[in-house]
Formats: C-alpha cells, sequence, structure tokens
C-alpha cells in the first residue's frame, strides 16, 4: 500500500509531554528589569558629576589662584598676599580640592571674588531666567521642527521639501548669537515689533518684585500680578531670545522628524494601510508621525546640552540675566569661584535632563532594552 507524504503523520511515543506553547519573554538584559536600568542611570550621575567637577576645580587652578587671576595688578604684593592667605589659596591644591568638594555637598560653592556674593545666591538668583529661556526655545524648537518635519516628510524630493532642508540647515549652522543680532536689527531696530534687550520693562519688573517671594520665574510672577499688561510685557521681551535659541534646535528636529516619517512610511504596516485605499496626508497625520517623535525624545539630552551652551551668547546677546549671562560677565572679571559653581550647576542639570530622558526612553520606546 502506497501513501503519500502530505498524508503521513507522526504520532507521539506513548508517555510523551506535549510541548507547552511558548510565550514572549519580557525584554530585559539579565534580570531586574525596568527599576535596575532606572537606577544604573541615577547612579552614573554620581562619576558623571564628579569627573567634571575634577577637571573644572583644576582647569581653573592651572592659572593659578583664584585672587591673583581677579584682583592681580589692582592690589599691592602685601594686600594681595593676605587676601590670599585669608581665603586659604596658599594651602596646598589637594586640600583646596578635598575643601570645595565638601563645600559642593553642603550646598556651599564659594564666594566671589569681584562682587563678594555667595555663589549659591548667584545660581538661586539667575538660574530661573535660564530654565525659563530653555522652555522657551524647547516649544518653538517643537512648534517649528515638528510640523515642518512632517511637511517634509510629505513632500520628499520635491521642491518644498529641499527648501526645508535648506532651512534645516541653516538653524543648526548659523552662530545663535549672529541670529539674535539679525533678528533684533530686523524686529526691533527695523520694525520695532519688540522690544531689543531684557526679561521685562522697568515698570513690569517692579510689579513682579514687589510680589511677596516671587518666583524668578518671570511667566509665573506675571501671572501672579493680575496684570495682562504685564504678562503681555514679558511674553514680547522672550520671543526673540526664544526664536534665536529655539531655531539652533528646530533644524535637528526638522531632520529627523523628516528621515523618521520616511522610514516609516517605507513598513509593512503603513504598507498594508496604503493597499486599502488610505491617502498619504492620512498616512503621515495617524500612522507615521508618532513612531517618528521617539528619536526626539533619545536625543533631548543632548539637544539641552546644547541649548545651554547657546544660553550664554542668547542672553549677552539680549541682556537676559540668566547664568549665561553671568558666566560672560564672571569670565570677563576673571572670577574664577563663580565660574567654577556656573559649570557645576549647568553640569548638574544636563546629567539629570539625561537622566530623566533615558528613563522616559526605555519606557516609550520597545527597542531599548534593560
Amino acid at each position: 500500500m502506497t501513501t503519500t507524504t502530505d498524508q503521513v503523520t507522526t504520532a507521539d511515543p506513548p508517555g510523551a509531554r506535549t510541548p507547552r506553547p511558548t510565550t514572549p519573554r519580557p525584554r530585559t538584559s539579565g534580570g531586574g528589569g525596568l527599576g535596575r536600568y532606572v537606577l544604573v542611570r541615577f547612579l552614573l550621575i554620581i562619576p558623571t558629576v564628579f569627573i567634571l567637577v575634577t577637571t573644572v576645580f583644576f582647569v581653573m587652578r592651572a592659572t593659578g589662584d583664584p585672587i591673583t587671576a581677579a584682583l592681580g595688578g589692582r592690589l599691592r604684593a602685601d594686600q594681595l598676599a593676605e587676601r590670599i592667605h585669608a581665603a586659604g589659596y596658599d594651602r596646598p591644591i589637594i586640600v583646596q580640592y578635598l575643601e570645595y568638594l565638601g563645600g559642593i555637598l553642603r550646598g556651599d560653592f564659594g564666594t566671589t571674588i569681584s562682587d563678594n556674593r555667595p555663589v549659591s545666591e548667584i545660581l538661586t538668583t539667575y538660574g530661573a531666567a535660564t530654565l525659563e529661556l530653555a522652555v522657551y526655545a524647547l516649544i518653538i524648537a517643537f512648534l517649528v521642527g515638528i510640523p515642518l518635519g512632517l511637511l517634509a516628510a510629505h513632500h520628499r524630493d520635491r521642491v518644498p521639501d529641499a527648501f526645508l532642508r535648506v532651512f534645516a540647515i541653516l538653524c543648526y549652522a548659523t552662530p545663535v548669537f549672529f541670529a539674535g543680532l539679525l533678528l533684533k536689527l530686523i524686529f526691533s531696530v527695523g520694525l520695532g515689533w519688540f522690544p531689543v534687550a531684557g526679561r521685562a520693562s522697568t515698570g513690569a519688573e517692579l510689579q513682579m518684585l514687589s510680589l511677596p517671594d516671587p518666583s524668578g520665574f518671570y511667566v509665573v510672577d506675571a501671572i501672579r500680578t493680575g496684570d495682562p499688561a504685564v504678562l503681555g510685557d514679558v511674553l514680547m521681551h522672550a520671543v526673540l531670545p526664544g526664536v534665536a535659541l529655539g531655531l539652533l534646535t528646530a533644524g535637528v528636529f526638522l531632520r529627523l522628524v523628516r528621515t523618521n516619517v520616511i522610514g516609516t512610511l517605507a513598513t509593512d504596516y503603513v504598507d498594508a494601510a496604503r493597499s486599502r485605499g488610505v491617502s498619504e496626508r492620512r498616512l503621515v497625520r495617524t500612522h507615521a508621525w508618532r513612531p517618528a517623535l521617539i528619536p526626539i525624545i533619545t536625543v533631548m539630552g543632548m539637544q539641552i546640552a546644547m541649548l545651554l551652551a547657546g544660553a550664554v551668547l542668547t542672553e549677552t546677546t539680549f541682556e537676559w540675566k540668566g547664568l549665561g549671562f553671568m558666566l560672560s560677565q564672571y569670565l570677563q572679571a576673571r572670577d574664577f569661584v563663580a565660574v567654577q559653581g556656573i559649570v557645576v550647576l549647568l553640569a548638574v542639570i544636563v546629567a539629570i535632563t539625561n537622566f530623566l530622558v533615558d528613563v522616559l526612553a526605555a519606557l516609550i520606546d520597545p527597542r531599548v532594552r534593560y
């Protein structure tokens, strides 16, 4: 008797166990899951900040003690030696370093040499202005970069796409101080639409300073005054600095969104939707844009670092009195104690931001393994 191959069946031997269906394993890399991933990322902040604090300290000391750098030539030799001894800068460098680390752990960053102010006071007074400017810049970057990136992907390899790619290159290749000066020349000096410099007019600042416990965030304080004119004045002052700094990041977002939307439009599930007659515009709006946002989140930490670096030039250009503006002032005064404190705080902000971005990326991006 003959049988065909597709009729042949193999029976399990008596007593054999039926294999159980396999279930997908959770995405882990050795046990511990998300909690271990977050803990490791958080602990990495400590060596990162430690290395940067150590580097900044010894680089600043490479030019000599801070008092000689700031006041040398303006005091007699005996007065200079007395100031150096009183500040403890004539002790061994390792002793100064250990004392500086102990002060940072207590929240004491020292006292500025040029104006004799606690560095911690400067950080709390001017830090809010820099964070506020960074928020404005991120809002501009999202509002400009994401829609234009979607538009460029929708018109791939056509005239709008070519124009937007050139625009993106100009955004992140143009020096931020040049963009700021150009915006001031056109919209402040030429057209008179926006204020030239500052965070608010004198009258608005006086109203906000009269509040009990002002926050330092001018938008918040302007809302607390209850005067729409004060809020409008604050927002008008914020437009040009926010645009100048935000375009730097908007160009990066535009190219990222364009590239990832084009890649998503070539996937199988989008081809299946296209075969069912879904329009290209709907494909971009409903299927492609959300996956394209994941790379933006993953590079957000680096972009925050770029914004803080650009804030130094932006604040100087628009006389926006934040940490960047004060950093430039203390650098001119060769006040290295203040410079140390400001750089360390900016480094801590970048490290914490990167930690938060890593955690967020692990939660929303299935490609991240932990």
